[in-house]
């Protein structure tokens, strides 16, 4: 096998990241999966497409622009991936509507949970709108004439908008016949109607029926032939030039907003608006009709994310849990958890174990006067964070803090900037990591005063310091005082704080530097030992495996006999079970409650069995343009802990898990005796109540 594998033997990303989507829509098909979370699987379908244009089509777009005869790793132009993109974009998004249409409303009518079209009004509805209208959405509303004073607006990226055709003149003898009513992002987009209005427990109206029942309220005697919502998707990547670069703070300040205005690269309609109408519109954003969505609904779905929520039907949700502690902390409230850490590294398996032992290590860390020293890497923590909060008192209590804020983690750049400014006032030391490699390891480090001394206590992890997406997300950490663990993890902070060379570490594999290279040689040590006639095994899970190297090295250990079970969430390129290539490789894709986001990596090594936990995945972007790191786990009862909670329940389950075939689709692996599910495992396995 060459050092990078053919291209007939990858699979294209994405057209991969498609087939993932396809993967989450059939959780709001599957009819066993509670009704409002259907709805919200549905959501998350929308949300994951949203970006997936944003960022994946807007690439290659620019691509096709640029170098269009550029070929991926797959084989494929630009031109061919796009043109594949929008037949198996578009079957989906019309499978997408025919389940919100066909089943999952139908049956929310049936328990109580009604959405009301115009044609389903009643007058005392109508009476209700029509307050509504005139009260919280026509003094907010700045319709647009269309003529030379007024050219088409720029509108934002996702923005819910309606195309107005006209008859008639205006007050100024004006008659352009078309007008642009852009809905203000503070208006919500699902209205819920009092009980005694609505005839049923929860009752709800889209802003966009109001806005077409009322629109011609906006027009003083003119009439209203046609409203058609609207809502263009814009490329979002953010650009920034190394080379100019003086303070990259105040230049994501300043290119955060143009976010909103990129190029645009994709148009959805109603499936009821005329050609004329969007013929106009497409021409107005510089887009084909592979780039058209015409929907049957609203246009868009992620605003009916929250709808759930403010549903008080704890029958048609996933059951509540509490989430679980591990022995050494359950103890009383007051627990000292740099105590406990002493007794023995402490592993956490979020979320059915609580991410509150994290939250309570930097809390008692800002609290302690022995505590002289904090260091915490800053990805993803969302805008309203206990953690930052504690890091920030840390901070005012005159502890050293040092916090590398990853400013280019995308769409929380805003809440990074902010949290930075914050962290800075309070006299935290602020860095921003390595220009050109997002700082995407989760690490954080106590510096505390012991017995005249000065030892070290770590948190490492392969999720980010967020308390909601802890209750969310699948994730392994890990709380040690191992001394030799926490020297590695002190030296990344110095690599990310100072200038210096790459120095060796005891335990920790790092990006960019010997992460590829060690996760190359343990895949090779097993191919050797297969070769030997020893047994050899690999697992890995992941959300994501692309990286061509890393395929090339699978292929060849599967071709000398070793077994490898890979489990991997969203796209794989590798393809299992093509003869004479991959035929001791299995790919499976487990979806579920929640989603899966650990990476762990194990090698048989000879019976010594060595297993990894991550921050990244088998991506060249984690290995090469990312500071990454993947640390063992030391620890003989806690890697069994972790091969039993996070391989093999997974490799076992046979309700969620889907199997990749050799030409990149999946089958649902078919169920051979007792159900077996590995998050509800888990959850019996771990939470507190389940």
């Amino acid at each position: 096998m060459s050092a990078l594998p053919p291209s007939e033997y990858l699979i294209n990303r994405e057209l991969g990241l498609l087939e993932f989507n396809r993967r989450v829509l059939a959780l709001a098909e599957d009819p066993t999966t509670p009704l409002l979370e259907r709805l919200r699987f549905l959501c998350i379908t929308s949300s994951n497409l949203d970006e997936f244009f944003e960022i994946r089509v807007a690439g290659l777009k620019e691509q096709l622009r640029v170098n269009p005869h550029r070929t991926g790793p797959d084989g494929l132009t630009p031109r061919a991936a796009l043109r594949e993109i929008a037949k198996r974009a578009h079957a989906l998004v019309a499978r997408q509507y025919e389940v919100l249409n066909d089943e999952v409303l139908p049956e929310l009518a049936a328990h109580g949970i009604r959405f009301y079209k115009r044609s389903q009004w009643t007058p005392e509805q109508a009476e209700w709108v029509r307050e509504y209208f005139y009260n919280e959405i026509m003094p907010v509303l700045t319709p647009i004439g269309l003529d030379p004073a007024h050219p088409f607006p720029n509108v934002l990226n996702k923005s819910l908008n309606f195309a107005v055709e006209l008859s008639g003149k205006d007050a100024f003898g004006r008659s352009s016949g078309k007008a642009v009513v852009q809905a203000p992002r503070a208006l919500p987009r699902v209205i819920q109607l009092p009980t005694e209005i609505a005839g049923c427990e929860y009752g709800f109206i889209f802003l966009s029926s109001i806005l077409h029942a009322h629109v011609g309220a906006l027009f003083a005697g003119m009439q209203v032939l046609g409203c058609h919502q609207f809502r263009v998707t814009r490329n979002s990547d953010l650009f920034v030039d190394e080379e100019e670069t003086k303070n990259l703070r105040e230049q994501l300040q300043g290119e955060l907003p143009h976010r909103h205005f990129g190029d645009a690269v994709r148009l959805e309609v109603s499936d009821m608006c005329p050609r004329e109408t969007y013929e106009f519109l497409l021409r107005q954003f510089n887009l084909t009709h592979d780039d058209l969505y015409q929907v049957r609904g609203p246009v868009n779905l992620v605003r009916l994310m929250n709808v759930p929520d403010r549903v008080d039907r704890p029958d048609l949700k996933y059951p509540p849990f509490t989430p679980g502690l591990p022995q050494q902390l359950t103890g009383s409230k007051g627990q000292d958890v740099f105590a406990a850490i002493r007794a023995g590294d402490i592993l956490l398996h979020h979320p059915y174990q609580s991410f509150q032992p994290v939250i309570d290590f930097i809390r008692q860390a800002a609290e302690d006067p022995q505590v002289l020293a904090i260091k915490q890497t800053v990805y993803r923590t969302g805008t309203d964070s206990e953690l930052m909060r504690h890091l920030i008192a840390a901070a005012q209590r005159g502890k050293e803090v040092t916090a590398v804020v990853e400013l280019l983690a995308r769409f929380d750049e805003e809440a990074n900037i902010n949290w930075a400014q914050q962290l800075e006032e309070a006299g935290a030391h602020v860095v921003y990591g390595v220009f050109g490699y997002k700082t995407h390891a989760k690490l954080a480090l106590v510096v505390r005063r012991e017995d005249g001394r000065l030892k070290r206590y770590a948190h490492l992890g392969t999720g980010n310091y967020h308390a909601r997406t802890a209750r969310l997300y699948t994730d392994f950490g890990l709380l040690t005082a191992n001394e030799a663990l926490c020297e590695d993890v002190h030296d990344v902070f110095m690599q990310l704080t100072g200038l210096g060379d790459a120095g060796e570490h005891a335990h920790l594999l790092q990006s960019p530097f010997t992460l590829h290279s060690g996760m190359m040689a343990a895949i090779r040590n097993e191919t050797e030992r297969a070769r030997a006639g020893e047994r050899a095994m690999i697992v890995a899970k992941m959300n994501a495996l692309l990286e061509p190297r890393i395929i090339a090295a699978l292929y060849e250990a599967s071709q000398a006999g070793v077994q490898i079970d890979l489990i991997v969430r969203g796209v794989c390129a590798l393809r299992p079970g093509l003869p004479g290539v991959s035929e001791n490789i299995r790919v499976r894709s487990i979806l579920g409650r929640f989603l899966e986001h650990h990476r762990i990596f194990y090698f048989w090594n000879g019976g010594r069995e060595d297993v990894w936990l991550a921050s990244a995945d088998w991506m060249d972007r984690n290995f090469f343009r990312r500071i990454e790191t993947a640390f063992p786990v030391l620890d003989p009862k806690l890697k069994k802990r972790v091969i039993n909670e996070g391989l093999k329940p997974y490799l076992k389950d046979n309700v969620k898990a889907w199997e990749m075939q050799p030409d990149g689709s999946y089958r649902r692996r078919s169920r051979r005796g007792r159900a077996f599910e590995a998050q509800t495992f888990l959850l019996n396995l771990l939470a507190a109540k389940a």
